[in-house]
């Protein structure tokens, strides 16, 4: 019983957090919201999507808060895997990742977080569980997610890119 209610506590935590916040209702934004200063002052946008691309299914999860992104990529589950932080790094426009949770010796997905701040100019914390050793799995995923995030607005457009 005591497990239970820990659990009950938490989620009321959550609850309270997410009721809390500014949800947009609008799944896709006419403009990207980076380029304004207005959109970074609050609100959040959240996605979520599934595709299956050669027997795998790709459980996503989209988070744009102000000046960074938070991704989730689930591998034909819903764990949360390895957690990745990515932004750009100053004066000389490289990409700075480290992990966060688990993914010290593997480094699935910290590709994948480095070239999304390439891609969006953002700062990037990505959740994923690919499996370790999958390139194409992993090539998979990262192709859903930025075809959604171009989608959404959420890229820059390739001229304005950090050098790689």
């Amino acid at each position: 019983m005591q497990i239970m209610a820990r659990e009950d506590l938490d989620l009321g935590a959550l609850n309270h957090a997410l009721s809390s916040a500014q949800i947009s209702k609008d799944k896709e934004p006419a403009a990207p919201s980076y380029y304004s200063n207005e959109d970074d002052a609050g609100g959040l946008q959240i996605t979520c999507f599934t595709e299956v691309v050669n027997d795998t299914t790709f459980h996503f999860q989209i988070m744009r808060l102000p000046k960074q992104i938070y991704a989730w990529i689930g591998c034909n589950s819903a764990k949360l895997g390895h957690l990745y932080a990515a932004a750009p790094m100053r004066p000389n426009s490289t990409v700075g990742v480290t992990s966060i949770l688990g993914g010290a010796s593997d480094n699935t997905g910290s590709s994948i977080a480095r070239r999304l701040v390439l891609k969006t100019g953002l700062n990037i914390i990505l959740a994923c569980n690919i499996p370790k050793n999958s390139p194409m799995i992993e090539a998979d995923a990262e192709k859903l997610l930025v075809q959604k995030l171009i989608s959404l607005g959420y890229t820059r457009p390739k001229a304005e890119g950090l050098s790689s």
